[in-house]
C-alpha cells in the first residue's frame, strides 16, 4: 500500500506496556464475549474458556466490566514494531474516514469512529479478558477493535498470509463488525441466535461472512484512490482464504466439519471479500439473503 509513515492515530489505545492481568477470582464474562469464546473454542478445538480461570470465566448472566490498564505507561518496542504501529494506526483513519463517508449515504446513519486498543498478551475488555491466544477482535459492548500485533507474525508464517494488505484486512474486517454493531445487524444476530440455537453457527457465518465484504468495500475505496500497490489484492484474499474454516480444521484435525463453520469457508471468504471489492456498496454485502 502507498502510505507515508507518520503519527499515531487518536484512537488507538495502546496498552502494550500493561500486561492487561487483573487479581481475582477470574474475569465475568457478558454474552458478547461468551460468543467470542465459543466460536474459538470450536474453531480451533481448544477449550478458550479454560485460559480465564476462576469457576465464573464464562457466565453468560454476568455483567461486570473492569478498568483498563493505566495510560501513560512506557511502551518498549522494535523499530519494525513501531512501523507497524503507525500502519496500523493508518489503516484504522483511513478505513473510519471512508465509512464516514459510506454510511450516512447508504443507510442514513452516521457513523461512530470505533478504538483499537493494541495489547500485549492479556487485556481485559467490555466483554471479558481478551488474550492473545484469541486472534483480533471486536468487542460491541465497549465498540473496540483488539489486536496484539504478535498476530501478524502468525499471519505470516502459519497461515501463510504475508504482506501489509493482508494485514488492512485484518483490521478493517474487525471494523466490518464495528459497522454491523453501529446498523444493529449485531444485535438482530445475537437474538436470532437466542430464539434458534442450532442456528447460531449458521448465523455467525453470515455475521462473518458480510464483515469480510464490508472490508471489501473500504478496499474498493482504496482502489478509487489509486492508494493499492499491485499484488495488494492477491495479500487480501489470501488472507481471506488462509483463515477459512475449511483450512483451519484441516490443519488442526486432518478433517473438515462444515456443520461446525463459525466464519466460512476459504472460498466464502474470499467470494465476498471480493463482491465487496468491486462493488463498493455495503448494501450488496447482505449475507442474510442468500
Amino acid at each position: 500500500m502507498r502510505w507515508t509513515p507518520g503519527g499515531e492515530s487518536s484512537n488507538v489505545e495502546d496498552r502494550r506496556g500493561s500486561s492487561g492481568m487483573m487479581g481475582g477470582g477470574g474475569m465475568r464474562f457478558g454474552l458478547g464475549g461468551t460468543i467470542v469464546l465459543l466460536v474459538l473454542s470450536v474453531v480451533f478445538h481448544r477449550n478458550f474458556f479454560a485460559l480465564l480461570g476462576g469457576d465464573n470465566a464464562a457466565d453468560p448472566n454476568a455483567n461486570g466490566v473492569v478498568a483498563a490498564p493505566a495510560a501513560g505507561t512506557v511502551v518498549k518496542e522494535t523499530p519494525e514494531e513501531h512501523k507497524l504501529v503507525q500502519f496500523v494506526s493508518f489503516v484504522l483513519d483511513d478505513a473510519q474516514q471512508t465509512w464516514a463517508k459510506i454510511l450516512p449515504k447508504s443507510y442514513n446513519t452516521q457513523y461512530q469512529d470505533a478504538h483499537l486498543v493494541l495489547f500485549r498478551n492479556a487485556t481485559p475488555t467490555a466483554c471479558g479478558t481478551g488474550r492473545e491466544a484469541m486472534g483480533p477482535f471486536y468487542c460491541p459492548r465497549d465498540g473496540k477493535v483488539y489486536i496484539d500485533l504478535a498476530f501478524y507474525d502468525e499471519l505470516q508464517r502459519r497461515f501463510g498470509a504475508p504482506g501489509d494488505f493482508a494485514q488492512a484486512y485484518v483490521i478493517t474486517h474487525e471494523l466490518g463488525h464495528h459497522v454491523q454493531n453501529l446498523l444493529g445487524i449485531s444485535d438482530k444476530v445475537t437474538e436470532a441466535m437466542r430464539a434458534n440455537p442450532d442456528r447460531a453457527n449458521a448465523l455467525s457465518v453470515k455475521l462473518e461472512l458480510q464483515a469480510d465484504c464490508f472490508a471489501g468495500v473500504w478496499g474498493h475505496d482504496t482502489e478509487q484512490r489509486r492508494i493499492l500497490d499491485q499484488g495488494d489484492v492477491d495479500e487480501a484474499l489470501g488472507a481471506a482464504a488462509a483463515v477459512g474454516d475449511d483450512r483451519i480444521q484441516r490443519s488442526q484435525t486432518g478433517r473438515i466439519n462444515v456443520d461446525s463453520f463459525t466464519h466460512g469457508s476459504a472460498a466464502q471468504r474470499t467470494q465476498w471479500f471480493k463482491r465487496g471489492l468491486e462493488n463498493g456498496d455495503p448494501k450488496a454485502c447482505d449475507t442474510f439473503a442468500q
